[in-house]
C-alpha cells in the first residue's frame, strides 16, 4: 500500500493476470495508451506480456513515477517482458477522433506482439472496436494490473522521447517538458509562433486559433 495525502492506495498486482491464467488464458497482454490530452503529437500505445518469474519490481501508474524511475523501469521492462509500442498519427486523430485513435494505437500495439496473446487487459472502460482477441477492459487498470502498469511506462518513456525529438525541430513550445500537453508556455507559443504540422487541429485551442486566423483573412 502506498500513503497518498493520509490515505492508502493499494499498488497493482498480478490478480487480473492469474484470474485470466486459472480460465486458461495462459498469455496474457496489458495494454495501455498515453497522449489523450495533449495538443500536438502522436498517441501512442503499447502492449506488455509479463514473464511471471521475472516481473521488475515498483511498476506502477507512469503517471505516480518520477521521470528518472520510468526510464529505468523501461530498461528493465524491455529485458524482461515482450513488448511492442505503436502510434496512431496526429492525421489519424484529426480524422478519427482522440478516442478512436487511441483504440487505433493500441490495437496496432497487439498486432505487433510475436504472438497474439491468449487474453488482453485493456486500461479504461472501452474494449477497442475491432478487437477480436478475449480482452477485459479495467479502470484505471494502469493502477490495479501489473501488466497494464509496464504498458503504461513504456507508453509513457517512447512518446516523451517523440517529443523531445519534436521539440527540437520546433523549439519555442517546451515540449522537450510539456509533452506537447496544453502548458502556458505551450498555449502562449500557439499564439506567438504559430501551429506546426504536428498540432492536433481538431483540438479546440488549436481550432481556434486556426478559425481565427481565417476569420481575419480578407
Amino acid at each position: 500500500m502506498r500513503s497518498v495525502s493520509g490515505m492508502t492506495r493499494p499498488l497493482p498486482d498480478y490478480s487480473f493476470e492469474t484470474a485470466a491464467h486459472l480460465r486458461g488464458l495462459a498469455r496474457v497482454a496489458g495494454v495501455d495508451e498515453v497522449g489523450r490530452g495533449p495538443l500536438a503529437g502522436p498517441v501512442t500505445a503499447a502492449a506488455v506480456v509479463l514473464d511471471c518469474a521475472r516481473i521488475p519490481e515498483g511498476l506502477n501508474d507512469s503517471k505516480t513515477l518520477t521521470a528518472a524511475r520510468r526510464e529505468a523501469l523501461y530498461t528493465e521492462i524491455l529485458a524482461a517482458a515482450e513488448v511492442s509500442v505503436a502510434h496512431a498519427s496526429v492525421e489519424e486523430i484529426d480524422s478519427l477522433n482522440i478516442l478512436r485513435a487511441s483504440h487505433l494505437a493500441m490495437v496496432r500495439a497487439l498486432d505487433g506482439l510475436q504472438m497474439p496473446p491468449d487474453h488482453v487487459l485493456i486500461d479504461g472502460n472501452m474494449i477497442p472496436r475491432g478487437l477480436t482477441l478475449s480482452a477485459e477492459a479495467i479502470v484505471k487498470g494502469d493502477a490495479r494490473s501489473l501488466s497494464i502498469s509496464a504498458a503504461s511506462i513504456v507508453a509513457k518513456v517512447v512518446r516523451d522521447c517523440i517529443m523531445v525529438d519534436l521539440a527540437q525541430q520546433h523549439p519555442g513550445y517546451g515540449w522537450e517538458r510539456n509533452a506537447g500537453y496544453p502548458a502556458p508556455k505551450h498555449l502562449n507559443a500557439l499564439q506567438d509562433l504559430g501551429i506546426t504540422p504536428h498540432h492536433r487541429r481538431s483540438f479546440k485551442p488549436v481550432h481556434n486559433i486556426l478559425y481565427q486566423d481565417k476569420s481575419l483573412t480578407p
